[in-house]
Order: C-alpha cells, then sequence, then structure tokens
C-alpha cells in the first residue's frame, strides 16, 4: 500500500470559472457565507488574501466534528483560473506528512467546471485515502455556485 495519494474530482456548476475562483483567490472569508454547513471561519494570518506565501486559517466541520486547517498559498493563476493550498498546520496533519488541494475552473459552456485535486502522503498505511475532504470540498464548491448564482 502506498502512503502517497492523490484524488480528482470535477463539479459542474453554473457560475462563471472567473466569479467561482475569485472566492477562493481573494474572497475565501466569504466561503463562510456560502458554505455555512460546511465552513465557520476563515482568517488572514499572514500577508495578504490572494498572495503566494500568504496563510490563511480555517475552520471548518469534517467528519461530524469541528476542525481547523492552516494553509499557505502555494501557487496561484488568475489566467486559468488556478489555486493551490499546502498545508502546514491544523487536523490534517495528525494523518499526514503534507497535503495540497489545489483548485482550477474552467469555462464550459454557459457555466464552469471545478477540478479539485487532493495530494497527500500519509503518516502510515492504515490511514484511509481522503475521500471525505474531496466530498468537503465538492461539496462546498456547490453551496459556492448556489450562492453566486443568487447573486451574493
Amino acid at each position: 500500500m502506498s502512503l502517497k495519494g492523490k484524488l480528482e474530482a470535477d463539479v459542474e456548476i453554473s457560475a462563471s470559472a472567473s466569479k467561482f475562483h475569485e472566492m477562493f483567490h481573494k474572497k475565501p472569508h466569504h466561503i463562510s457565507n456560502a458554505s455555512v454547513d460546511k465552513i465557520q471561519d476563515c482568517q488572514l494570518h499572514d500577508g495578504d488574501w490572494g498572495k503566494v506565501g500568504s496563510i490563511i486559517c480555517w475552520n471548518y466541520f469534517h467528519a461530524g466534528k469541528p476542525e481547523v486547517a492552516k494553509q499557505v498559498i502555494e501557487a496561484v493563476d488568475e489566467e486559468k483560473n488556478l489555486i493551490t493550498f499546502k498545508m502546514i498546520e491544523g487536523d490534517i496533519m495528525d494523518h499526514y506528512k503534507n497535503f495540497k488541494f489545489t483548485m482550477q475552473a474552467t469555462p464550459k459552456g454557459k457555466g464552469s467546471v471545478v477540478h479539485w485535486t487532493l495530494e497527500y502522503e500519509k503518516l502510515h498505511e492504515n490511514i484511509p485515502d481522503s475521500y471525505s475532504l474531496l466530498e468537503l470540498v465538492m461539496g462546498m464548491s456547490r453551496d459556492i455556485d448556489a450562492h453566486l448564482i443568487k447573486g451574493n
């Protein structure tokens, strides 16, 4: 059994790719308004919203309990509507040596497709693959889409 893993999923949304990307890039602190059952809070700990090297702390609900995650923005490509967050502290790091979330929104028809990639290395082989975190970000994507479509 490999300790390294990679999970990917696509979510079709009605919102534009640029508006969706903007929520993660420049307005992640607004995600708690769009996905209230999943994200309780998002705070900037260092740097500027949307800038590579900035540190963001999330309070979220996962696997039936509240959790915390501290991430650094590792990469941003505004033209490709792409952002990568690398975990540096938090509950996820109790199980993983490293963990990255990459989100890319691509225009498709009248809406977009949000592609999530989760890359990680488990601390030991008894840790399951992170399907529950993939489901969390997919659900968040649907919530954000509904929020953006309402014009919020």
